[in-house]
């Protein structure tokens, strides 16, 4: 976690990329205390805020598509093995956690790819299920560029939008402040789109069944 944490305290778009490739793989790496200060700092110049949402998108991607790959090649019972293993717990993983993130996708199909993507506790583990069920690729990792870059676009206004307001020694503890609101927020939203499209789908099912 010192490796972790150095990476942390020198924020460059080689160490976002690397970093959130770590958090989209099962290491435990708030995407929150990257974007968002990395953000923070491009509003002082630093950095470019576009290519901060860039390169933390590419990196989700990476790690991503090894979840995704572990998945599709190794199956439910090596996945689970791990996740119940000390390296799996040191990883903040066990098997209640991948088996939330299948039936999550299970519920909500293809696209929870992307509104998984969003939710904390499924973000980093909602590859896996796509891999088990053997998802097109090229389907998986546009939705999951869709879903990370909402996610990244979000952390970095709000680290963008701290830069006025916020000294530097409180930023981390504001952006966890606040990333709990926008969780909540998130959840909510996430919740009433597939409440909207399930109730799009049942309409159309019954006007379907009447029409047979």
């Amino acid at each position: 976690m010192s490796f972790i944490t150095t990476l942390l305290g020198h924020l460059n778009y080689g160490t976002i990329f690397l970093l959130m490739l770590l958090e989209s793989t099962v290491i435990p790496v708030p995407s929150e205390l990257v974007v968002a200060p990395a953000a923070y700092h491009a509003a002082g110049g630093n950095l470019d805020m576009w290519l901060v949402i860039l390169f933390a998108t590419l990196g989700a991607d990476c790690g991503a598509t090894i979840n995704y790959l572990a998945g599709w090649y190794l199956g439910r019972p090596l996945i689970y093995k791990f996740a119940n293993s000390k390296l799996g717990h040191i990883c903040l993983l066990n098997q209640e956690k991948v088996e939330k993130s299948e039936k999550y996708f299970d519920k909500h199909g293809l696209v929870a790819t992307i509104t998984g993507r969003l939710l904390p506790g499924i973000r980093h583990l909602i590859s896996i299920p796509a891999g088990l069920a053997k998802m097109g690729y090229w389907r998986f990792i546009l939705y999951t560029t869709i879903g990370a870059g909402a996610w990244h676009s979000i952390l970095a206004i709000l680290g963008h939008y701290m830069h006025s307001f916020v000294p530097e020694e409180q930023l981390d503890e504001k952006i966890l402040e606040y990333g709990e609101y926008i969780k909540i927020a998130l959840i909510a939203l996430v919740l009433l789109a597939c409440v909207y499209f399930l109730t799009k789908w049942y309409i159309k099912r019954k006007k379907t069944e009447i029409k047979n």
